[in-house]
């Protein structure tokens, strides 16, 4: 077996550093090129990640971390696990991905505790695994053409079939992994990558059993390459000894979330330079930890925690920063030149002490009045039909709009005539949404280039970039924030908008907020402040921002928290204390509105199923909640809710317009389990990455829809 390389990363961002795969993934969707045209860009993509790193000196190159969409997806294909259904489709791989107009795709949800979104592989007793190793072997020999040997990176068969539901398939799929590293040993690799993420979190005996019987049987491959079990997002507990004597011969920790353990005669893959966070590696607190793994090691390999995918490329193409922050700051490459010169330090010696943990008062737990009495006032103020229709928020974003945002970063529109022009887009949403009939209304947030950058470039304590751009699904990307101070408001955000859009119809306008939660949650934190105090600093802010909105006149004030279910922890010991926190932050940020506002909240592509009891804790009036593109899943847990719920009718994540038929039936499945006069009718997400042709389209539906049943007995 070949030694380890010295130091590696364990995966790269995938989507250009100008955002590349995006432009050319539209294209293609939208038959602007070829099938050719997006393969030969993913290559050129490759080729100049592999040079790149190689430039930086990273000994240690991955392969297969590249997707044209989700590294989740490409494993179902990898293993022949497609749906039938999906097989006559023109493309199938993004048939699963985006649907067709008669068939819808794949659900999609978070990726642990990311803001990744990973599509669920769908496997039933019918499915029968058949490999199709065509992607790793080509990437293989494409970058050994460039001059680089590299370590293909798979995800490992217990990690996939857990996020599948399909453990107890784990017999019938290894044989497909043994084919597999039969085949990379065949084309001369030296190690292959199985990621099993999965295992930081609680596993139960059985999943333990299935741990061990897996790596006893690939480890015990008489012709394979070495085997690296990559763990991260967490420390592998109860799954670290199970590995550990297995006949794998390597094991990756995360040692920046996780804790550091020996592990005799194994070689150590140490994730010591974070690939979550946008901060530079203190090389003191790296080596301690490098130390601290490096008893009874049979070698220490220097790499990141998990995936660099999390952050953006370079902080060289950030001109505009703080100089003093920007000291502060490491972006991918910033962080492999981190690896690289980690890996020439010495770091034998005596392990560091174990910190002491900082013990944390709980938070206070405010609360309006009784939900009975809102809801009493709110339905004498309000007067809303039953079924009321409404929207998430966002309308499409043009690419006017854009266009127009970058004019004034140009300083070739002024401020006022980009106002104009957002005035133009809120009435023009306005108007929209009264011809088709919908109940509450939205502005359309045409001044938002995205739900939290918003909020961040008008809250003090925030950084924005220009071309910090981070993977979220597909082709979608979002720039995450650097929150590096304490956090206020110096003045209202959105108070203006909602008031103008407000003037403009006699029906109700929701103003619209992100909660604090998320806000902390799709942002790079401060590491220096327990998160909780950082999620209560943003939370004063948008309790201000509530207060300004009710007295300019908004009576339905929506406060989201997609990512409530995300920031969970995912060892349950932890999770109680981290709910009651969160919890607590929305109500402080929403308690000081009187009961006639009526508050709501929104969570998507979240598995909030899970964390109902908590939802219900928010104590928002009325919740929407993904529903369309899971299959309706979440109302199985529903029945109980006592509040305003709107399951969503319509996936806005697919460019497929649902019938009303379609929607209908969605519509009775709700009220099956929720009484009418809790029920709301809206889409599963905001519109913002549809177009108009497809929204009025499908809103004319859910409308009609809502309609019908409206008038049933």
């Amino acid at each position: 077996m070949s030694e380890f390389p010295a130091s590696t990363v364990l995966g790269y961002p995938r989507i250009g550093p100008n955002r590349e795969l995006k432009r050319a993934l539209e294209a293609y969707w939208d038959g602007r090129s070829t099938r050719e045209e997006l393969e030969r860009t993913g290559a050129e993509l490759r080729a100049a990640t592999w040079n790149r790193l190689a430039e930086l000196g990273l000994a240690g190159l991955p392969s297969n971390t590249f997707s044209l969409y989700d590294q989740v997806l490409d494993t179902a294909v990898l293993l022949g696990a497609v749906p039938e259904r999906y097989l006559e489709a023109d493309d199938p791989y993004f048939a699963m991905a985006r649907g067709t107009q008669g068939l819808p795709p794949l659900r999609m949800t978070k990726w642990f505790d990311t803001n990744y979104h990973y599509l669920v592989p769908e496997i039933g007793p019918e499915t029968v695994f058949k490999l199709d190793a065509a992607k790793p072997l080509s990437e293989v020999r494409e970058a050994r053409a460039l001059g680089h040997e590299t370590r293909p990176v798979i995800l490992g068969p217990v990690t996939f079939l857990l996020l599948a539901g399909a453990l107890d398939r784990l017999a019938d799929v290894l044989p497909c992994y043994e084919e597999l590293l039969g085949a990379l040993a065949a084309e001369g690799v030296a190690w292959v990558q199985l990621d099993e993420p999965a295992l930081v979190a609680d596993r139960a005996p059985a999943e333990l059993d299935a741990v061990r019987a897996a790596y006893d049987r690939l480890g015990g491959l008489a012709v394979r390459p070495g085997l690296f079990v990559a763990s991260y997002f967490g420390d592998l507990g109860e799954s670290l000894p199970v590995l550990a004597a297995t006949p794998v011969e390597a094991i990756g920790l995360d040692l920046v979330r996780g804790q550091a353990h020996s592990v005799p005669g194994k070689i150590v893959v140490a994730g010591v330079v974070s690939g979550r966070d946008v901060w530079r590696t203190s090389p003191e607190l790296a080596l301690a930890r490098l130390r601290a793994v490096s008893d009874q090691a049979a070698q220490v390999v220097v790499s990141t925690s998990c995936s660099l995918q999390h952050v953006p490329y370079d902080l060289d193409a950030e001109d505009d920063l703080d100089p003093a922050l920007r000291a502060r700051l490491a972006f991918a490459e910033q962080k492999v030149a981190e690896v690289v010169a980690l890996s020439g330090r010495e770091f034998t010696g005596t392990a560091p002490a174990a910190p002491s943990v900082e013990l944390i008062e709980p938070v206070v737990v405010e609360g309006r009045g009784p939900y009975q009495a809102r809801a009493a006032a709110q339905a004498e103020h309000l007067r809303l039909p039953a079924l009321p229709t409404t929207t998430i928020g966002s309308f499409p974003q043009t690419g006017e709009l854009r266009a127009a945002r970058a004019a004034v970063a140009a300083g070739t529109l002024s401020q006022a005539g980009y106002e104009r022009r957002v005035e133009q887009e809120i009435e023009h949403v306005i108007r929209l949404q009264e011809r088709l009939g919908l109940d509450v209304l939205v502005h359309g947030e045409p001044e938002r280039n995205d739900m939290v950058q918003y909020f961040a470039e008008h809250l003090d304590g925030f950084a924005v970039t220009r071309n910090g751009w981070v993977q979220s699904y597909g082709s979608r990307c979002t720039r995450p924030p650097i929150l590096h101070g304490d956090v206020s408001r110096p003045e209202p955000i959105t108070v203006r908008w909602a008031r103008y859009a407000q003037s403009l119809t006699d029906r109700h306008v929701k103003g619209m907020l992100t909660g604090p939660v998320t806000i902390v949650a799709w942002s790079f934190v401060r590491d220096d402040l327990p998160l909780r105090d950082v999620v209560l600093q943003v939370a004063d802010a948008v309790r201000e921002e509530v207060r300004d909105l009710e007295a300019a006149g908004i009576s339905i004030i929506q406060v989201d928290e997609p990512a409530l279910r995300e920031l969970l922890p995912l060892r349950r010991s932890s999770q109680e204390a981290y709910l009651e926190w969160a919890v607590a932050a929305y109500r402080h940020a929403t308690a000081g509105a009187g009961d006639r506002t009526q508050i709501h909240t929104h969570l998507c592509y979240s598995d909030a199923d899970q964390i109902l009891a908590a939802i219900d804790g928010l104590d928002a009036d009325v919740t929407t909640i993904e529903s369309a593109r899971s299959g309706a899943r979440i109302l199985g847990a529903v029945s109980s809710f006592g509040r305003g719920l709107g399951p969503g009718v319509y996936d806005i994540h697919s460019p497929r317009v649902p019938g009303e038929d379609e929607v209908e039936r969605l519509l009775r499945a709700t009220l099956e389990v929720l009484p009418r006069e809790r029920v709301w009718v809206n889409p599963d997400c905001g519109l913002k990455t549809r177009t108009y042709e497809q929204v009025e389209a499908a809103l004319a539906n859910v409308v009609s829809a809502a309609h019908r049943l409206r008038q049933a007995p």
